[in-house]
Order: structure tokens, then C-alpha cells, then sequence
């Protein structure tokens, strides 16, 4: 396994292992390890990636990665993307691999299932992920239909299978899954929690163009779809009678809903006489919500 002078192990490039026994833990140049096409998960350099650098620093590598050969050369990652990179950052050379002859299918199903095990994965990581697992489980049901006549079989319990690990259930993962077709800017809300995933969902089913347009009059009007009105611009969507001005009143709604303030009467009237008259209660309130205002603007001076 990897320590920290790489030069105690022989390290192996794409050449030396052709042929050779791809079930052996081997020691393979960083250079020579590639990332996994349309990789889902992000690598990030955080806490959590300095703490994984200070491990091997002092312990190696201590579970090896999962790669297969790519047809021009080297390997590409199904497992260990973070650990290439801490090994980068550790200032190493090499780290041990465990060399598979994946297809497609089964590198994307494995590759998915390594990361799904992570405890905090974002909305767009797991849609992502859920998406790539669930054409490649499809596919391999597609080929297995030549042969038993169980595709619409298959494709009922592929969205159940692949939320398994993560207590996903089918349409939750069919929700996710969504998620990939929204806009990379709207997505980037979901992650960050200022859009929340059901009114996002809803979203999703918008055209593009449409899309677009709520973008900016979100940013225009300062204001986030709920639940209630992503149903209703999906709605707009579907009878083609999406517009900027459409959009925009619904989203003002809950903004005009938002700026009314209402007292109880029976608050209010207690500090007035009975015969005093509203018209007269508002003069008197309007007067001193001036003063208090007054008299803020003069302390913060």
C-alpha cells in the first residue's frame, strides 16, 4: 500500500499491467489515474479532504482505489477520486489501485454505489448519481429482455432498487432524478437550500426557455417559487400560457401577502375610547409610529 516515500514500492504504469493480474492490488501513478467520465460527485477542498491528507500522510493509503483500463491508456477512477487527490495534495506520486475489467454499465453501477455511501451528499450529486445508475441498470435490463421478456418488469423495480441504500424510496428517487433537468443556476439553489427539492421538482418540467425567464424574474422580484406556485408556472407551462408577466404575478403574490400586517380590533381598541373612531385610532397610531421612528434615526446618528 501507498506510504510516504513511494519509492519503497515498485510503481506500475499502464504498460506494465497489460496482461497482467488485474485482481492484485497495485501501485499506479497519479498521472496514470483519470476521472470517471461525467463523475457526479464533487472533490472538494475542505476540511474533511485536509484531515483525509493528514491520514495518509501518516498511515498511507489505506484502502485502495477501484480503476479500469481505459482503451487509450491508463486507468480511469471508479473508486477513489477524493483519495487521488489527498495523495496530490500529500505530495505523492503513486497510490494502490484494484484493477477491474468493468463495462460500462458496471462501472457506473459501482462507481455510483462507492459514493452513495458518503454521509452528506448534495441534491445535484445524488440526481446525478441516481440518473447515471439508473440508465445503466435500464440498459442491462434491455439486454436481459433478449433473452427473458422482463423489460417493463425491470424498469418497475430499477427506480426502487437503486434508493435502497440511501432509504430512498422509488418516487423519491424518481424526484431526484428531476432534478437533472433543471438549469445548472437553479440546481445550484437546491444545493444551496434556497429553493427547496418539491417546488424544484415541479420546476424541472419547464421548457428551458422558461426556465430562463424565471430566473430573472426571481432575481427581479426578489422572491422563490413554493410549492404552490411551482405547481401553478408548471401549470401556465402546460396550457402555453407561460409569460414573463404570468410569472411575475405569481410569484408577487405571497410578497404582497407578506407586507400586510394585521392587529386584532380588540388590541387596538383598549388603549381608546369607545366612541373614538377608526379613522381617528389610525391618525393617532400613524402619529406615533412617526415619533418612535424619529426617535430611532436620532440614536443611530
Amino acid at each position: 500500500m501507498s506510504k510516504g516515500v513511494a519509492g519503497r514500492i515498485k510503481i506500475n504504469t499502464f504498460n506494465d499491467l497489460v496482461g497482467g493480474n488485474a485482481e492484485e492490488v497495485t501501485e499506479v501513478k497519479l498521472s496514470e489515474l483519470h476521472e470517471f467520465k461525467d463523475h457526479p460527485f464533487k472533490v472538494l477542498d475542505d476540511e474533511k479532504m485536509a484531515q483525509t491528507v493528514e491520514s495518509i500522510k501518516m498511515h498511507g493509503v489505506l484502502v485502495p482505489g477501484i480503476v479500469r483500463p481505459r482503451p487509450e491508456g491508463g486507468f480511469e477512477i471508479i473508486s477513489g477520486h477524493r483519495r487521488k487527490r489527498a495523495c496530490e495534495l500529500a505530495g505523492l506520486i503513486s497510490m494502490p489501485v484494484l484493477i477491474k475489467q468493468y463495462d460500462n454499465d458496471e462501472s457506473v453501477i459501482a462507481m455510483v454505489d462507492s459514493n452513495l455511501q458518503r454521509d452528506e451528499l448534495l441534491p445535484s450529486e445524488k440526481a446525478f448519481a441516481y440518473k447515471m445508475k439508473f440508465d445503466a441498470m435500464s440498459h442491462q435490463g434491455k439486454q436481459t429482455d433478449e433473452v427473458t421478456s422482463t423489460q417493463v418488469g425491470w424498469k418497475l423495480e430499477t427506480a426502487s432498487v437503486i434508493g435502497q441504500p440511501q432509504g430512498d424510496s422509488k418516487n423519491q428517487v424518481r424526484r431526484y432524478i428531476r432534478l437533472t433537468e433543471l438549469l445548472p443556476k437553479l440546481l445550484d439553489m437546491v444545493d444551496c437550500k434556497m429553493l427547496k427539492i418539491n417546488p424544484a421538482v415541479e420546476i424541472s418540467y419547464l421548457k428551458k426557455k422558461e426556465q430562463e425567464i424565471l430566473m430573472e424574474v426571481m432575481e427581479e422580484d426578489e422572491a422563490v417559487p413554493t410549492l404552490v406556485q411551482a405547481q401553478q408556472l408548471k401549470r401556465l407551462s402546460q396550457e402555453k400560457a407561460y409569460t414573463r408577466e404570468s410569472v411575475h404575478a405569481i410569484l408577487i403574490t405571497d410578497k404582497v401577502r407578506e407586507r400586510q400586517f394585521t392587529i386584532r380590533r380588540e388590541v387596538i381598541r383598549q388603549y381608546f375610547e369607545p366612541e373614538t373612531s377608526d379613522e381617528e385610532i389610525e391618525t393617532v397610531i400613524c402619529s406615533l409610529l412617526e415619533n418612535w421612528k424619529e426617535r430611532a434615526s436620532v440614536k443611530l446618528k
